[in-house]
C-alpha cells in the first residue's frame, strides 16, 4: 500500500488547493463489507474557476445503465449494475473461441466534494464510453465590509 493509497501523503506537497486533495485522494472508509466484489471507476478531475468535472471510463456502458447521485455529506455517487450484452451469432451452432473482455462488474465510486460545489447544478453525460460529471461551483461568500463610525 503506497502512502496515497494509505491517506498519509501531504496534500500540500503537491501544491494542490484546499478541497481538491478530497477530491483526488477520497477516504477509503467507503470500502466497506457491502462494496465486496464492487470494481472503482477510474476518474480523471477537472478543476476549472467555475466547475469541477470528472472524466470517467465506463466502456460498453449506456447513460441507461449508470446512475449518478448526490448522498449525505455531500458524496457524489457513481454507480453502475454492470450489466453489458456479449453479441451472440445469429446463427446456430456459434461459439466464443477467446473471451478476453470481461463482462463488467458493478462498479461504484464516491467522491467527497467540496463545500463550494453546488448540488444543485449537475450535469452528466455518457459519450463513446466517457461518462463525463460537471458540477458547478458556488460563488464566493461577499467579502465582510468593514465600516467605520464616528463616536460623538
Amino acid at each position: 500500500m503506497s502512502a496515497v493509497d494509505s491517506g498519509l501523503f501531504d496534500i500540500h506537497l503537491l501544491n494542490f488547493p484546499d478541497g481538491m486533495g478530497k477530491l483526488v485522494f477520497p477516504s477509503r472508509s467507503n470500502e466497506t463489507h457491502e462494496n465486496k466484489g464492487v470494481s472503482s471507476i477510474p476518474a480523471d478531475i477537472l478543476e476549472t474557476p467555475k466547475h469541477y468535472t470528472f472524466f470517467m471510463d465506463v466502456p460498453g456502458l449506456s447513460k441507461s445503465d449508470i446512475q449518478v447521485t448526490v448522498e449525505e455529506d455531500n458524496n457524489l455517487v457513481i454507480r453502475s449494475n454492470g450489466k453489458r450484452k456479449r453479441e451472440d451469432g445469429d446463427e446456430e451452432d456459434c461459439k466464443y473461441l477467446r473471451l478476453e473482455r470481461r463482462a463488467p462488474q458493478k462498479l461504484t465510486r464516491k467522491f467527497r466534494l467540496p463545500e463550494n460545489s453546488n448540488v444543485n447544478a449537475i450535469t452528466a453525460k455518457c459519450e463513446n464510453g466517457v461518462l463525463t460529471v460537471t458540477i458547478e461551483k458556488l460563488p464566493p461568500p461577499p467579502k465582510s465590509k468593514t465600516v467605520e463610525v464616528a463616536i460623538a
